[in-house]
């Protein structure tokens, strides 16, 4: 990706493992600082070595629970205080649990949004006035094909991702004046959550992959990072409240997602 991002400076949450240790490790060898957030903080101060030993960029981790509005105030603060500037903002953490929607509680649904939506308002609000003395901004967050394509048993993820997808249109409206873009990529790639979930489930597994145009399931950092590194430059300034598909192909039409769960 030669050094597209040179110089600036990046947050990613979730950026310890699968597609935010892609985007990470790809911005990184673009020539960005890297902050890392998230809850696990051996995984994340791992990760930081890498990237300072590989790529020679300076990387910190910051210990955050991105379901506590506090703990996302704080997390890019800390960013702020450190290299005086944030350019980039990476809404990557996130997850979801297979349950039909006659079984949801009000909890599950609470607990979904609090990670998958109001995790990343709060972190594009408290990024937004740093960004917009800056005049510049570039905000990527990730959204999920579950929710685009509606597959079943994901309802609470579903949902909370679709409204994330709504709010990244809306603030591209609102923010595009001060040099802001904001955009979501629904990828598809291999985590260590996938890679379990599919040696337990190898009949589920090659049944999406003869789904997927390309053949092949998704790398993080080869397929995923260099689609946020070119939304996070100068090259992607003209490119805002778009949905991009780092898929292989399967938005086109869909992929059948339907796990096992309990009646």
């Amino acid at each position: 990706m030669s050094k597209m991002l040179e110089g600036r400076v990046a947050l990613i949450t979730g950026g310890g493992q699968g597609v935010g240790q892609g985007v990470a490790r790809a911005m990184a060898e673009a020539g960005a600082h890297i902050a890392i957030a998230q809850r696990n903080a051996e995984q994340g101060e791992e990760e930081c070595a890498y990237l300072r030993d590989t790529y020679g960029v300076e990387a910190m981790f910051i210990k955050t629970d991105v379901t506590q509005r506090d703990q996302v105030d704080a997390m890019v603060k800390a960013v702020v205080d450190r290299f005086g500037r944030l350019e980039i903002l990476v809404n990557n953490a996130g997850g979801s649990f297979p349950k039909r929607i006659e079984n949801h509680t009000d909890e599950d649904m609470e607990g979904s949004f609090a990670l998958n939506y109001y995790a990343v308002f709060w972190a594009m609000r408290a990024a937004f006035p740093t960004m917009k003395k800056q005049k510049y901004g570039r905000v990527v967050n990730m959204g999920s094909l579950n929710g685009v394509n509606a597959h079943m048993f994901t309802v609470a993820y579903n949902a909370s991702k679709e409204a994330m997808r709504a709010l990244t249109r809306t603030a591209a409206v609102e923010w595009g004046p001060y040099g802001i873009t904001c955009n979501t990529i629904c990828p598809s790639a291999t985590s260590p959550a996938a890679k379990e979930y599919f040696e337990h489930n190898p009949e589920m597994a090659e049944a999406i992959l003869s789904q997927v145009p390309a053949g092949r399931f998704g790398d993080s950092q080869k397929d995923i990072g260099p689609v946020a590194v070119f939304l996070a430059s100068e090259g992607g300034g003209y490119v805002s409240g778009d949905t991009l598909f780092a898929d292989g192909g399967s938005q086109v039409n869909g992929v059948s997602w339907r796990p096992e769960v309990e009646d």
